[in-house]
């Protein structure tokens, strides 16, 4: 083994404990369970209109969040449609319920825009365990490769990279850049990486990193739960583990599912992906049966539990603060922001000229 394929996998091996330390200090999670919160509703929306904001909300987010988005004009989505509904809406104030790399995206699409959060600090395991300075040195290990960075990353990463994806359109990128002969380093989800190469056959190596959610979904869990259920199709987001994957009836991203349920002719669906999805499947198919697909632990012992805990922070609460206060305003270094968006605008360009 070289001296480079030595400090390769150092560095890759040292981010499994920047989560998990990231995990020990991070605070209590709380949903929204207000008694007021009627109240909160309706400040919230009064105060969406007063300032020409709009609320752009991720699938995994709180369902009373989500219903609010969509009561008000916005939108309840995948990182994909977030950033392109953000970029292309009226409002003059972008207010982001998702995780922290979802705001700076739509501050790097749209500089000209107010972008604000309920809270900055939720994050993603992805994002934590793949930070920017380690991964441009594993980067600089690999020169002759095309850098492509899932869009669960920082805005510096972005910035180092070639391409940006979301799970949604990895495969037809990731296919588009093997017809050219383009060998390609992936970062950061080791599953998603391997599915997308098993499945396109590309030249490819793996930054080493995992969402803590999708990673503990086990493949007996869902095969116990199928002796019970014969019948229920599985659907799966490929952050899962390949053990999981292999199960599936349908792979694909949180909107992907979502257009599976319905058009399959199944009536229970087990699902291996964060459970805020069920909010938007369940509209999707009010007469089918959800089950939400066994994870690694239970209780004390269980990371996510299938519900990613930096969502979570997401609430009725903070979300009025920050509209009110104008506070947690997401701001992305110049410098970086001109680099990212050059990796962020091939994707948007990918998908308006190659799959719409």
């Amino acid at each position: 083994m070289t001296e480079q394929q030595n400090t390769a996998e150092g560095l890759v091996e040292a981010q499994r404990q920047i989560v998990e330390d990231y995990l020990l200090r991070s605070p209590d999670i709380k949903y929204s369970t207000s008694p007021d919160r009627d109240v909160l509703r309706s400040k919230i929306k009064a105060q969406l209109s007063a300032q020409n904001a709009v609320l752009i909300a991720h699938y995994y987010t709180d369902p009373m969040i989500q219903e609010l988005a969509e009561e008000t004009g916005g939108t309840v989505s995948d990182s994909l449609e977030m950033a392109r509904f953000g970029n292309t809406h009226d409002a003059q104030t972008l207010v982001v319920a998702g995780v922290k790399f979802m705001g700076e995206t739509a501050k790097i699409l749209t500089p000209n825009k107010r972008v604000l959060m309920p809270t900055l600090e939720a994050t993603c395991s992805l994002d934590i365990g793949c930070p920017a300075d380690e991964f441009s040195n594993f980067c600089d290990l690999h020169p002759d490769r095309t850098v492509v960075v899932y869009a669960n990353t920082s805005a510096a990463v972005k910035a180092r990279a070639d391409w940006v994806v979301t799970s949604s359109i990895a495969l037809e990128v990731i296919e588009f850049l093997d017809s050219r002969g383009e060998k390609i380093l992936w970062a950061p989800d080791k599953y998603l990486g391997a599915y997308v190469q098993k499945q396109t056959g590309a030249d490819m190596i793996l930054w080493d990193g995992s969402c803590i959610v999708h990673e503990e979904f086990k493949a007996k869990g869902i095969l116990d739960l199928k002796q019970v259920y014969p019948e229920a199709a599985v659907l799966v987001h490929p952050e899962s583990p390949e053990s999981v994957v292999a199960l599936a009836d349908v792979v694909g991203s949180t909107s992907q599912l979502i257009s599976a349920a319905k058009e399959l002719p199944n009536q229970k669906m087990i699902v291996a992906t964060d459970q805020g999805i069920f909010y938007k499947m369940q509209q999707a198919v009010p007469d089918k049966q959800l089950l939400v697909a066994p994870t690694g632990g239970s209780g004390a012992t269980c990371r996510s539990c299938a519900s990613c805990p930096w969502m979570g922070m997401n609430s009725l609460e903070n979300l009025l603060s920050c509209i009110e206060e104008g506070s947690n305003e997401v701001f992305v270094d110049a410098d970086i922001a001109k680099l990212a968006v050059q990796s962020l605008d091939r994707m948007m360009n990918f998908k308006a000229q190659h799959l719409s």
